[in-house]
């Protein structure tokens, strides 16, 4: 499909195989493809960035994201961030599936999780993973660490009424000897200062007893 697009010389020719391509997706999306959902997908992020409409595909997202596999929760996920917005109201339904993943085993579906999370984070998603996110900014993984606490500046953004659950952890975050994680734990301490006095006042207290301790 990609060679054939960048094979056409006009506008007309491009938008005749898009057409086409798009057509042959929604007829695999009503046959219930499940072998080619993944490429499909792939397809439809690829028309999506060359400005077509895409909406079609937007529930297949979360049938990838519902897998078990690793590579079609990736393109799942890939999809999610970039098909849907907050706004949608189809990405409720999701809400389910990124709590399990979120406690999942593999690391990396975490990661994953939290990336689209930290991404396209409504209001009520955030009420309703917010002690997932709260438990992994302690997880021993660093890298699941640093997205957690990436996530949780979106989370707060959303919500300031969740940040007096996030300042004990956040500030644990500052004495990290990993550079992502204090940058990303800085950058968290900073945000939920800027919503919440109490929390501004609980960190100053920690920083003065941290001094105290380094210097």
């Amino acid at each position: 499909m990609i060679r054939a697009i960048r094979a056409c010389k006009t506008a007309a020719e491009e938008r005749a195989v898009v057409r086409k391509e798009c057509a042959a997706i929604r007829s695999a999306i009503s046959e219930n493809d499940q072998f080619f959902r993944h490429r499909n997908l792939a397809k439809l992020m690829f028309i999506h960035m060359l400005g077509y409409p895409t909406h079609f595909g937007q529930l297949e997202c979360l049938k990838l994201i519902a897998a078990v596999d690793f590579p079609e929760k990736r393109i799942g996920y890939l999809g999610l961030m970039l098909l849907l917005d907050e706004r949608q109201e189809v990405l409720m339904l999701v809400t389910n599936s990124l709590k399990q993943d979120l406690n999942h085993s593999n690391q990396y579906i975490v990661g994953l999780a939290l990336c689209a999370l930290g991404n396209i984070c409504s209001a009520e998603m955030a009420r309703d993973l917010a002690p997932e996110v709260e438990r992994l900014l302690l997880s021993r993984d660093q890298n699941i660490k640093k997205k957690a606490a990436l996530c949780s500046i979106m989370i707060i953004r959303k919500v300031s009424d969740l940040a007096e659950n996030l300042m004990s952890p956040a500030a644990s975050l500052l004495k990290e000897k990993h550079h992502g994680v204090l940058i990303a734990g800085v950058e968290l301490c900073t945000d939920l200062c800027k919503v919440s006095a109490s929390v501004l006042e609980y960190l100053r207290k920690v920083l003065l007893i941290m001094t105290k301790i380094y210097y």
